[in-house]
């Protein structure tokens, strides 16, 4: 698949440039985890071979797709990197995923092969020979597993494939607004043009460490703050989950950290949280949803670090970031600063016309991190790309005199809960398939902590009765857990329009004080 940027995109395997950061001592500790195990960068070279040679001794068709849905682990990381390395399609999924998603990702990939936990071995593995998998490996966050058994038995050294800018690197879904969820193509350019302009940008540099605390499975985690860390030859502080004391107590030997707004808010619960525990840090990131004027304000008062907020999608990587420079303006809360270098950023209204400064309307982008298209469905990657090559985010936004870009809302009514996407049509898709249920619509209202929740309201057919308990419930045994409305609410008739078209600002009205 071609990308209109392809003349731009630095060249050769990711996995490469990743490697060529690393220190010339590679018996340095590269990774300490909160469980007490350190990795070297030496261990991360050899790891990566040996499942590279793994996966390679498969004889997999070229371009063969690699689906992963694991717990957090170092593991689960090198197996990343040595899809890379042996050129093959990284595909993350989250370990929250249930069985009818699982079917639906695994069929529209159709990968080779698939990683998962031990424990969801039986029901994963149906549905992977089902769709024609050849191999299905396990992989457990205490480093057990069939993948690592097989992995074992081959060499530490291996010859990276060549790879060129076009050639696919990762496949990232993110649900579609329709109910189906979108395969977004990322190639080895894209990724690595991306993280080159953010080393740069945000002043990378000898003696980083990150504190990552962040999940693996979307752009955040896997990308932004893996790549990162490995083309600067950073060590990584390394939790399995979030854990905001911990957090704190590793701060003093740490100069970066990364996480989404909900893991601010955790941390300013923390009376431990103070000027003196991050006295040697650089850089507070934050990203994936929108970031709060108040936490903002609260986090300079607490720890005298201004956040630097930024913006970016699993179609384009990072798009804008508000400077880490002082000397390039200042790091205003309520914006997603400038357009990276290499982006280029512009509103339109509805019909496509330029707005002027302040003008709301929707926000497209251009540049060599931005993907080229979605997984087998052309006439979707048609409709998102105008004419001359800017893909139509779905954000809706503006620019000020400045050039500081504010992101205003979401078209097509997505919520971000906790940093993750949540489309309302496809949660409504599965509600409005549950007995009884006549029609659904599901809306977002604020969250001190999330930032924003899905709340349901569902009508009945006649004569039947909900129980809204029994609705959550259901939905949770089908669906991942941050996607699952947090309040369900019975009504006789949802509020429309004279164009018969659902009124959720009516609903957002009606009850989404009470949500919040």
């Amino acid at each position: 698949m071609k990308t209109p940027h392809n003349k731009t995109l630095p060249k050769g395997n990711l996995f490469v440039a990743l490697r060529a950061g690393y220190p010339k001592d590679l018996d340095r500790i590269a990774i300490e985890t909160d469980n007490g195990l350190c990795y070297s960068w030496r261990d991360i070279e050899r790891a990566s071979a040996m499942l590279a040679n793994l996966l390679d001794s498969l004889q997999l068709p070229p371009g063969a797709r690699i689906a992963v849905q694991v717990e957090k682990s170092v593991e689960a990381m090198l197996l990343y990197l040595a899809t890379l390395r042996a050129g093959y399609v990284y595909l993350p999924l989250n370990q929250a995923y249930q069985q009818a998603e699982i079917e639906y990702f695994i069929g529209n990939a159709e990968p080779s092969v698939v990683v998962c936990t031990g424990k969801n071995f039986g029901w994963v593995s149906k549905i992977a020979f089902k769709a024609g998998t050849q191999y299905v490996f396990t992989l457990n966050e205490d480093r057990s597993g069939s993948l690592l058994e097989r992995a074992a038995h081959c060499s530490d050294q291996q010859r990276p494939a060549v790879k060129q800018a076009d050639d696919l690197a990762a496949i990232l879904y993110t649900s579609g607004t329709t109910g189906r969820s979108k395969g977004a193509m990322l190639s080895h350019g894209n990724l690595l043009s991306n993280a080159l302009v953010l080393k740069d940008y945000w002043g990378w540099r000898a003696g980083d460490v990150l504190i990552h605390a962040l999940p693996i499975f979307h752009v955040h985690g896997l990308f932004v703050a893996i790549h990162g860390a490995l083309l600067n030859g950073s060590k990584m502080i390394w939790l399995g989950k979030f854990d905001p004391r911990l957090v704190i107590e590793k701060l003093p030997q740490a100069t970066v950290f990364m996480g989404v707004p909900t893991l601010y808010v955790r941390l300013l619960a923390e009376p431990g949280l103070t000027l003196a525990a991050g006295r040697n840090m650089r850089l507070f990131i934050a990203g994936s949803a929108p970031l709060l004027i108040e936490t903002f304000t609260e986090w300079q008062k607490r720890t005298g670090h201004t956040i630097l907020e930024r913006y970016g999608m699993s179609e384009t990587g990072m798009l804008t970031s508000n400077p880490y420079d002082a000397g390039q303006g200042a790091r205003r809360g309520g914006t997603v600063g400038f357009p990276l270098p290499g982006v280029s950023l512009r509103v339109r209204d509805d019909a496509g016309q330029a707005l002027a400064i302040d003008e709301i309307g929707g926000i497209q982008v251009k540049g060599p991190n931005v993907f080229a298209g979605y997984w087998r469905m052309p006439e979707k990657t048609a409709e998102e790309f105008t004419p001359d090559g800017f893909f139509k985010t779905g954000d809706v936004g503006k620019v000020d005199a400045l050039g500081y870009v504010t992101i205003v809302g979401r078209s097509k009514d997505l919520i971000i809960s906790g940093g993750y996407n949540v489309y309302p049509a496809e949660i409504e898709a599965y509600i409005n398939d549950l007995p009884g249920v006549e029609e659904s619509a599901v809306i977002g209202v604020a969250h001190a902590d999330f930032g924003e929740v899905g709340l349901a309201v569902v009508t009945p057919k006649p004569g039947a009765v909900l129980d809204p308990l029994e609705i959550i419930a259901r939905l949770k045994s089908t669906l991942a857990n941050f996607k699952v409305p947090k309040q369900c609410y019975v009504i006789h008739a949802l509020p429309r329009n004279s164009m018969g078209k659902v009124q959720k600002n009516v609903l957002r009205e009606r009850f989404g004080a009470g949500a919040a």
